[in-house]
């Protein structure tokens, strides 16, 4: 992966643009937050950042994958949140819900059920196959509402279903360990019918946690090698451990371009413009992590999640022509000589003679570049991370790329990176209200 920002300053697309000096001082201002970063590597303060090296749980994860798909039709994620954006992030790229083609992979049927809506999960109790089906359910707390509420609803589906005995055949948890004198509910409910429970990291909080057994289960059933995204997400991390300077690891220079932009030109607006389908729940998955660990204080940046070239024809022009209060990153990718190549002579009759002979990722990849170069000279900022292949390596580089971003923004914007302290009122509020109805 390679990252561009000539297009982030003045010089290149005028006044809105960030001054070098401006950009240097906040590279100064990040460099605490990476010293940090090297300490917690190093006494393991922050067990995310060894999970790049990490090799002694890639059996037990591959030993899991092979259980939920050995002899199933349909395997069902329950989580919401970090507990599913990950694995969905990683399972598209293995080719899972892919939105032209829908879900045509080998193997089971993969199904993410995250947002919790009474009319979808009673459709897919009706639709799933339940005896040749298996269920994950994430929760790293054990606690979450919605996963407990689904949880408890599939195992009634199975009793119904007459299978009702067999659940230790059907489901697997995911969960930390039990504290002391602390009640995980979804131990408890799993457990006494046998179920097997696989830890979740305590020290990795979920939206981080694509990188453990959370993110690579999926990864794996979708065909994905979990070893090869975390050699990727390796490359992202390695300038850090090298002791590069801030300004030559991208994931610093990155952040610091979103705060300088935020604070020094009112633009709070942060928009992902990824050029693949395969990348379309990384924008979403990013949108949460970067909402949940910034948006605090009264701080923070706004994500705006695209794909293109389909948003070319819906956000762009406001991108272009709305307020000027947008810093924009375009994600590309060497898709020349993909896809169907175009018969010159039924361009040349249809009026479009530059079609003839080109394929449709010649095609992309001219706009994503048309999109960017657009973009600079109507006087937008924008990054480019230029990505060669969307595989494996590459998503686990662009996924810890920007866990690294967003704890060195959180750290320029003075905030904790790792808590969401806020959202702790509507759980509350909302079990309240439903004992009362």
């Amino acid at each position: 992966m390679l990252q561009h920002i000539d297009y982030c300053f003045e010089v290149e697309v005028g006044e809105r643009g960030l001054g070098r000096d401006e950009f240097e001082t906040v590279l100064q201002r990040a460099e605490p937050g990476v010293r940090w970063l090297r300490e917690a590597h190093e006494t393991n303060a922050l067990p995310l950042l060894r999970l790049p090296a990490k090799e002694d749980d890639l059996a037990e994860i591959a030993e899991a994958a092979a259980w939920l798909a050995d002899g199933t039709s349909d395997v069902v994620i329950l989580g919401t949140g970090g507990s599913s954006l990950g694995g969905q992030t990683l399972a598209q790229v293995g080719g899972w819900r892919l939105p032209v083609i829908g879900d045509f992979r080998q193997g089971p049927r993969l199904h993410f059920l995250d947002n919790l809506d009474g009319s979808s999960f009673e459709a897919a109790l009706r639709a799933l196959p339940l005896a040749t089906t298996k269920v994950l359910a994430v929760s790293k707390s054990g606690g979450t509402g919605e996963t407990l509420m689904q949880v408890m609803a599939i195992c009634s589906a199975y009793e119904d279903a007459g299978l009702g005995g067999t659940l230790a055949d059907h489901l697997m948890g995911l969960s930390e360990p039990v504290h002391s004198g602390a009640l995980n509910k979804l131990r408890k409910i799993l457990e006494p019918a046998g179920v097997r429970i696989l830890p979740h990291d305590p020290g990795v909080g979920g939206r981080f946690a694509a990188l453990t057994n959370v993110g690579l289960i999926p990864a794996a059933i979708a065909g994905l090698d979990p070893a090869a995204v975390r050699r990727g997400a390796a490359k992202a991390f390695q300038p850090v451990i090298d002791g590069s300077r801030v300004g030559d690891i991208p994931a610093v220079a990155g952040a610091a371009l979103a705060v300088a932009f935020a604070e020094a030109r009112a633009m709070p607006m942060d928009v992902m413009l990824a050029y693949s389908d395969r990348l379309e729940r990384f924008t979403r998955w990013w949108v949460q992590l970067w909402s949940e660990s910034l948006g605090k204080q009264g701080r923070g940046m706004t994500p705006v999640p695209a794909v293109g070239p389909v948003d070319q024809h819906s956000q762009l022009q406001l991108f272009l022509d709305g307020p000027a209060d947008k810093f924009v990153t375009v994600i590309t990718t060497d898709c020349r000589g993909t896809g169907p190549r175009i018969d010159a002579a039924l361009a040349a009759e249809a009026g479009q003679p530059e079609f003839g002979g080109r394929t449709m990722g010649d095609f992309v990849a001219a706009q994503q570049k048309a999109t960017a170069d657009t973009l600079a000279r109507n006087g937008k900022p924008v990054r480019i991370l230029s990505v060669e292949s969307v595989d494996a390596e590459a998503i686990g580089e662009l996924m810890m790329h920007y866990m690294l971003e967003t704890i060195v923004a959180a750290h320029l914007l003075g905030v904790d990176a790792f808590d969401q302290p806020a959202v702790e009122e509507g759980k509350v509020l909302a079990r309240t209200y439903l004992s009362e109805s």
